[in-house]
């Protein structure tokens, strides 16, 4: 009986989030098209607001499994250094995998937030 009622939690809370990320969902297309429709009136600030929209995209931020990444070849390559085997540009089959676990680990704990 439990094992069921743990299902419909679950499925209850999936269901919630799909509907929590719908309504926001449209909720911004709404606020969009209100702020293009402001936009259109040619107010001072709404020029000078939806002039700088674009700009944003310039500066993307790097999620942090990038980071993540860049430091584990850094550290392979020190380690690599110490042995005093010649570096090598490509990851081998071992430490790969090690990468791609803690990339999932990662990716989890974002999930989970």
């Amino acid at each position: 009986m439990t094992k069921y009622m743990d299902l419909l939690n679950y499925l209850i809370n999936e269901l919630l989030q799909y509907i929590v990320v719908v309504i926001l969902f449209l909720t911004l297309i709404k606020v969009m098209f209100k702020l293009v429709k402001w936009g259109r009136g040619m107010s001072k600030g709404a020029f000078l607001f939806l002039a700088i929209f674009p700009l944003i995209s310039f500066f993307p931020i790097p999620p942090p499994q990038f980071k993540n990444v860049e430091k584990a070849k850094q550290e392979q390559r020190k380690i690599k250094e110490d042995s005093g085997d010649p570096p090598d540009e490509g990851l081998d089959k071992n430490s790969f995998n090690k990468l791609l676990k803690k990339m999932q680990k990662a990716w989890f704990s974002l999930q989970r937030r």
